[in-house]
């Protein structure tokens, strides 16, 4: 054996025993998605109220589904993180102490904030409370992250355009925890400190209020020819030099571990159920399958899969191995699967109450996605109605159900593949 690859074996067995089981940290726009995130095996969830979260059309938590949400996840073990992380001007500090205070009030384990004046508001208004700096403070190095610690945080969520390098060398100057965002939308602003919202539509993305501007089609116009449009296109529906890739880190989870994160983030409260649903479960069998041994860990092409399923842009490591900004010039959304149904109560061993949430017809071949590693699926036979009838079809919210031998569990999400017309004929995507 080489003596450098005998060094580097001996290393990885020292370091190994002390590596520990970093939290995975999902997020929660509304309580379905909370009780979901959590179902699918989330260590730990973030949501916002209804004011000084970034996340204004995540719908977010009123005062009584808050406390509801925090005793909901406390009962099975799992923490709940508010954002307080607007950018603050000062007719929004009014208010906010009486907030903070609701906050402690109900048990949230830990607030995130990106202004230091708010961070210092919350240590008098709620000093119990563990306070975590959000990725808009843009901590970019190790003394940014100390001088947090220094004063009082208890983790910082990194800027994004950091390599695991960097990461690396700051966790072993600073004993703050570090957090990473590790999948989904990714801003092509500076860590998402983006005012192209504002500034086309009046619709502040610092709010909270991001209309996702970056995301729309553009031509490039040059001053002295204003009836010349420049064509820098992808594909046939336009230039989208704005946008980003998605983020997805699920092939490196050995990498992330030994930079010695200890929160792996995933984005996304104003995503859908179903994309809770499909990147806490790949992560959270990733991460366990690892720890389950990680000297034989191998990476299972099934947990990508998964995710390729969701609706999303293609997938990129962002600045994880070096690439500051991570890859821009994306195009649309990619969609092969439709999420069709929610599993909502178990009525006996074979029938099971579903609520539609798009049409679905008697024919349909429907794949159940649940927590266990296998995906199962199966022949939509019969749709049985509320008073027993049988239907041809359910529509979108409509309740009903299904008779099936295989176990469904509440919260489990049905989907079916999209069909797409070619030459006047269906076939799948």
């Amino acid at each position: 054996m080489p003596v450098l690859h005998t060094f580097i074996v001996i290393i990885y067995c020292v370091i190994m025993p002390i590596m520990e089981r970093p939290e995975l940290l999902a997020p929660a726009g509304n309580m379905e998605k909370l009780k979901t995130a959590i179902h699918f095996g989330a260590d730990a969830v973030y949501l916002s109220g209804k004011m000084y979260g970034l996340r204004a059309a995540a719908g977010n938590f009123s005062y009584g589904e808050m406390k509801e949400g925090v005793e909901y996840a406390h009962k099975r073990g799992v923490k709940v993180y508010a954002t307080v992380n607007i950018f603050f001007h000062n007719n929004d500090i009014e208010g906010l102490p009486e907030y903070l205070d609701y906050l402690g009030s109900i048990g949230i384990d830990a607030v995130i904030i990106s202004d230091p004046g708010v961070v210092a508001l919350a240590q008098e208004i709620i000093p119990d409370m563990e306070i975590h700096i959000s990725t808009q403070a843009n901590t970019t190095n190790w003394r940014g992250a100390d001088f947090w610690k220094k004063n009082g945080a208890a983790r910082v969520n990194l800027a994004r355009e950091l390599s695991l390098e960097e990461i690396r060398e700051l966790k072993t100057k600073t004993a703050i925890e570090i957090e990473t965002f590790v999948h989904g939308a990714v801003c092509m602003a500076y860590s998402g400190r983006c005012h192209l919202s504002s500034h086309m539509t009046g619709r502040n993305a610092n709010y909270g209020d991001c209309t996702h501007s970056c995301r729309w089609e553009y031509t490039i116009k040059e001053a002295k020819r204003p009836s010349e449009e420049f064509d820098v296109e992808e594909d046939q529906r336009g230039t989208y030099f704005f946008n980003s890739k998605d983020l997805c880190m699920i092939e490196h989870i050995p990498a992330l571990i030994s930079a010695g994160i200890d929160s792996l983030k995933i984005e996304g409260r104003a995503k859908g159920v179903n994309y809770v649903a499909g990147t806490v479960r790949s992560y959270r069998l990733a991460l366990d399958s690892y720890f389950e041994n990680p000297e034989k860990y191998g990476f299972n092409q099934a947990w990508l899969d998964e995710l390729q399923k969701l609706s999303h842009r293609n997938y990129d490591t962002g600045s994880f191995f070096g690439k500051e900004g991570g890859a821009l010039t994306d195009s649309s959304y990619i969609r092969s699967y439709d999420f069709v149904g929610v599993a909502k109560k178990r009525i006996d061993e074979n029938r099971i109450l579903i609520e539609a949430r798009n049409k679905l017809e008697v024919g349909d071949v429907l794949e159940i996605l649940g927590k266990s590693n296998q995906i199962k699926s199966f022949k939509l036979d019969k749709i049985i109605g509320p008073e027993g009838e049988d239907l041809s079809v359910a529509q979108p919210g409509q309740l009903f159900f299904i008779e099936t031998g295989i176990n469904i569990e509440p919260l489990d999400i049905l989907r079916k593949q999209k069909e797409q017309t070619i030459h006047g004929d269906k076939k799948n995507v």
